[in-house]
This record gives structure tokens, sequence and C-alpha cells, in this order.
């Protein structure tokens, strides 16, 4: 059967929408109708350079995490979910054990695991809704896995007592948006450094204490800020910033731990072709002449610093319990806000390559969204 459409990535980067047949769930699957979709770094990064570092990935492919829409089929060993029930959900379909176009987000109608789903509340658009999965699944990974930072989970109920503290860089990202809140609701206090233009929601959020990451004394601060508390951990986002996370732990007293959801260099000047690869592996040596140095220093100052990878959380109880015990009500209740703010860049799957270009060239503070 092929009712549906799907945008298909094809060796060499090329970008085409066609058709694609419907997808059957498995037993513990939903069939979702797309209602919208996000666009995340990682979506541009494999088209540009995915045979590199996505070389188990079958071609033709369809990529993309972050889905919102109507479950129109459930699978035989769902119990969460209904046909009609409106929900966001996290895709999987390039993750290397699974490596299913039927489980990519830029289709029509793709497949979602039952337990990388939440319902959208009643009220909240699919464009708002559909910013949170990878940036909500990344954050959890680097926050709450045993091999990351390991902290107590999010729980329903306001958390109370001596609080340690958790060092979030780059919180004004998408990922470092929903750290702060799933932070804040595992009960710690938060040190965030940001721009200053986005400290006053950082501050709603609950954050303590924002610190501007530009300033060239930001370090020195934010360890002044940490002073009488005990550091749980330092959540590293954006490029280059791992160096800073070990600097601050090194410093600070307190667990010696660095969940690094960065890289050393970017690639958003690499362009999508058949020349990509070659063009990249200069800046994957300079990566890797960046981050082994960091490595070593980390190592001498006794600091674990470990690599997030935003989707780990499936494979462990984190997973459920962010997905299914913690986001529904906290969404339902107000006590979770979706971040960032959408910004929508155009609508069918034949709007998603300009946002992808939009996304590469950066955005503040939004999440590029397509509609469908």
């Amino acid at each position: 059967m092929t009712d549906d459409t799907a945008l298909w990535l094809d060796r060499g980067g090329d970008l085409r929408v066609g058709p694609a047949a419907t997808p059957v769930p498995e037993a513990h699957q939903i069939l979702v109708r797309t209602e919208a979709v996000a666009i995340n770094p990682v979506d541009w990064i494999v088209q540009t350079i995915g045979s590199l570092i996505y070389a188990w990935l079958s071609r033709p492919a369809v990529l993309g995490e972050d889905v919102a829409g109507e479950v129109v089929a459930v699978g035989s060993g769902v119990t969460r979910f209904r046909v009609g029930d409106r929900v966001l959900g996290l895709a999987v379909g390039t993750e290397k054990d699974r490596n299913r176009p039927e489980e990519g987000a830029f289709r029509s109608s793709t497949l979602l695991s039952e337990d990388l789903a939440a319902p959208i509340p009643e009220g909240m658009a699919a464009a708002d809704a559909v910013v949170l999965p990878l940036t909500l699944s990344t954050a959890a990974t680097g926050l709450f896995e045993q091999g990351q930072l390991g902290l107590r989970l999010p729980t329903t109920a306001d958390a109370a007592g001596e609080r340690e503290s958790v060092v979030i860089w780059g919180a004004a990202t998408a990922v470092g948006l929903n750290a702060v809140q799933l932070a804040v609701a595992a009960g710690y206090d938060v040190v965030a450094t940001a721009s200053p233009t986005n400290a006053a929601l950082l501050l709603e959020l609950g954050a303590r204490e924002v610190l501007d990451r530009r300033d060239a004394a930001v370090v020195d601060r934010v360890v002044a800020a940490l002073a009488g508390r005990r550091l749980a951990g330092v959540l590293a986002i954006g490029t280059g910033s791992t160096a800073r996370g070990v600097e601050i732990a090194t410093r600070a007293d307190g667990a010696k731990r660095v969940a690094s959801a960065s890289t050393a260099v970017s690639f958003e000047r690499i362009r999508p072709g058949r020349t990509a690869v070659p063009r990249a592996l200069p800046s994957m040596l300079r990566m890797a002449g960046v981050e082994v140095p960091v490595r070593m220093r980390a190592r001498r100052a006794g600091v674990r610093v470990s690599t997030v990878w935003g989707s780990a959380l499936r494979h462990s109880a984190v997973g459920p319990a962010i997905w299914r015990d913690f986001l529904p009500a906290a969404l339902a209740e107000g006590r979770y806000r979706a971040l960032p703010e959408p910004l929508v860049a155009g609508t069918g799957l034949e709007a998603v390559p300009d946002a992808l270009e939009l996304q590469r060239r950066g955005v503040s503070a939004r999440k590029v969204v397509v509609t469908l």
C-alpha cells in the first residue's frame, strides 16, 4: 500500500518527496499521521556527512526525530494510546538498531514507540508540541542516565530540601531550555550560562543564576556562584563547551562529572553533495585535535567526561520515567513548557529542505518547524 509520502534522502545528500508504503505498527508501536515535524542539527549533518558518521544508514532513508500528530493505528500490545489521540514523540528510524525509513519523522505517517510518546495537551497546537522530542530526550539522557550525570529523576511533586547544584552551559539552546526545566523538576539548584538576552526566560524557568557565557571571566563567576554548594555535575551544550565544563568541575566542590552534548568544531559550512565527506575530513581531524587534549586534561584532574547520545534513554528506565511518568502530567498541568518556541518555516514535506537550511544558518531560542 503506497498511500503515504516521504522525504527521501538519497546517496549524495539529495532530498526528494516521493511515495512511501503505509507502515504497519509492531506490537508496541503507534502509527501517527503527521501534523508537524521539527528540525534538528543532526538532520542536516546526516544529510551532509551521514556516510561518514552514520555509515550504517541504508539509502534511501527518511530523516527526522520530532513528530506530532494523530494516532491512526496501534499495535497489539499498546495500552497508553488509542486511535484518535494526539501525541508528540521521538522517531528513531535512523538509529543503528532500527535503520527503518518507516520510523523516520519526515513522512506523512510514521511509526513511534509507545514508550517514546506522550499526549498533546488539549488546546496545544502540534507546531508547539513538536519542539520537544529530541531536545527533551537529549537533556534527560545527559542529566539522568547512569553513564552521564546520573541525577535523580524528576517527579510530579515539588522538590524540597537542600539542593545540590547543576551547571548547564548553553542553557538557552533547545537542549538547555529542557535541561533547566528537568533539573529544577528533579529538585536541583541550576546555575546557567547563556546570552544575556535569554536570561529572563531562564530565570523564569527556575534557574537561580544566569551568567553571560561570552564574559571572559564566566568560569570564575560560575565557580563563585557554586560557593557553599555541592556540584552534582555539568551539562555542557554547544560547540567547544566541554573544556569549560571540565574547568568548572575541576575547581568546584562536588561531583567531577561532565556530560558533553557538544563538538569541538561545527560543520555548518560543509554543503551536501558528493564532495561533502572529503571537505569534512579536515574538520574531523581538527575536532580530534581539540577533543583529545580536553579529555586528557579531564582525566588528569579526575573529571569524568561522557558523550551524550540523545536517544540513549530508550534503552533504559529513564525513557519511560520521562515520557510516561513525568511529561504527560507536567505538560498538561503547565508545570513543564514546550520550549523553545516554534519558528514555522513552511507547510508540507517540500518545505523541509529549506527548513534544514534555515536551521543550518542558525536560530536563537527558537526551533524550526514544518507543518503538514
